[in-house]
């Protein structure tokens, strides 16, 4: 059994690292299609709060 697993070691490291890989693009792809709204929402608020504070 062991001679069948000779030289996979590295196998479920490269899995994992596909998977951040994957991961990074999903939140980038996602920052660059929502990052504008959440920025104007914020900037929103902030100017609530900023008028509501005088």
């Amino acid at each position: 059994m062991k001679k069948f697993f000779k030289g996979r070691s590295g196998q479920g490291m490269v899995e994992y690292i596909l998977i951040i890989v994957i991961v990074i693009v999903v939140v980038f792809a996602a920052y660059k299609l929502f990052g504008g709204a959440v920025k104007n929402q914020f900037t929103d608020m902030t100017q609530k709060v900023t008028d509501a504070a005088k």
